[in-house]
């Protein structure tokens, strides 16, 4: 084992703070990696304050990983020392389910291993994620990074890109579709550069004007005030597509009324209760209401890839880790443009 530097929380009601970490060393298909950046999810927040149920502490969170390879197992074949790499929201899953068969481990029929507050596959190692200093994943979960682009905006692609990209490949968001997007945050300002990018005409929905001058330098197209009823009104059957980002409390069927004939409404955010749904916004208007994960590991780094392509990034704000408390109130706020990113190099 590997004593490494790492930020835990040990109850849901107090902050995080150091911990000192063991890693386990490498194995034959095991890559080593120190961590030099990891962005801050607000599923980190769910998990810490056991907003989900079922955290285990102390945890460690954190699923948005880039950095640097410093060893490999003897059967590493993709990965060498040195090579720049990034980890997103899971670290494993069982490999022989139809849907891990299919580059679709993220719904692996026997239950993936998350980065942090899981387990391995034994089904006794919990698993413990990036607010640290070194990582140790088995090479099949691990992906290439590109060194084109600034790797502290790249790590937030590792969780709120991959989330977005996933829904817009799979229901073919195209040029010349119109894409709604609920929510200006963390996977909101990911959706809105990557459908416009994909050719979408792209318009923001959310509840505050003082957003709109973001949303237009993000490239959105059209800014939209939820809150205004007469708005609602006119964008009633307007949209192809709507990605809702939003994770608090709200009503899905004002924005399936803004849904066209044969329109689909990706469901992204997790509110903390369940939401009642009228079934006569579906059928008057052959709507879909639907739910997406992350992507698998072939997808997800086919987004990356994507993203060096295109030069798409994450708008992130940089805080060292003694900030992360900090940084949970402050993305409760709102006050966050678009993403926390740790600077793992302050972890001494």
């Amino acid at each position: 084992m590997k004593a490494v530097k790492s930020y835990v929380a040990y109850s849901a009601d107090k902050p995080l703070e150091p911990y000192q970490l063991d890693r386990r060393e490498p194995e034959a298909n095991d890559v080593e990696i120190k961590i030099l950046y990891c962005g801050v999810c607000h599923s980190d927040i769910h998990t810490v304050r056991n907003e989900w149920g079922g955290t285990m502490y102390p945890v460690v969170p954190g699923h948005e990983i880039v950095g640097k390879v410093t060893r490999v197992g003897n059967e590493v074949s993709r990965f060498k020392i040195g090579d720049t790499v990034g980890v997103g929201c899971f670290v494993d899953s069982c490999g022989h389910c139809k849907n891990c068969k299919e580059d679709n481990e993220q719904y692996c029929e026997n239950g993936h291993s998350q980065t942090y507050n899981s387990y391995l596959q034994d089904r006794k190692t919990i698993t413990y994620g990036g607010y640290s200093t070194h990582i140790v994943v088995t090479e099949k979960f691990v992906l290439n990074v590109s060194d084109k682009l600034p790797l502290e905006k790249v790590a937030p692609l590792l969780c709120a890109g991959i989330t977005t990209y996933s829904p817009l490949k799979h229901w073919n968001v195209k040029a010349g579709d119109k894409l709604g997007v609920v929510g200006l945050g963390g996977l909101g300002h990911m959706a809105v550069k990557i459908g416009a990018s994909m050719g979408a005409e792209v318009t923001v929905l959310s509840r505050s004007k003082s957003k709109e001058k973001d949303a237009q330098q993000l490239g959105a197209h059209h800014f939209e005030i939820t809150t205004d009823k007469s708005t609602m009104e006119r964008l009633a059957n307007s949209f192809d597509f709507i990605i809702d980002t939003v994770s608090a409390q709200h009503d899905y069927n004002d924005y399936l009324a803004l849904l066209n004939t044969n329109g689909v409404m990706i469901i992204l955010g997790v509110p903390p209760t369940p939401s009642d749904v009228q079934a006569f916004q579906l059928i008057g208007g052959r709507r879909s209401l639907v739910g997406s994960l992350v992507g698998g590991i072939k997808e997800t780094q086919e987004m990356l890839d994507y993203c060096a392509e295109h030069n798409i990034t994450s708008d992130v704000e940089m805080i060292n880790i003694d900030q992360i408390n900090e940084a949970f109130e402050r993305t409760l706020a709102g006050d966050v443009h678009y993403r926390f990113v740790i600077d793992m190099a302050s972890l001494k």
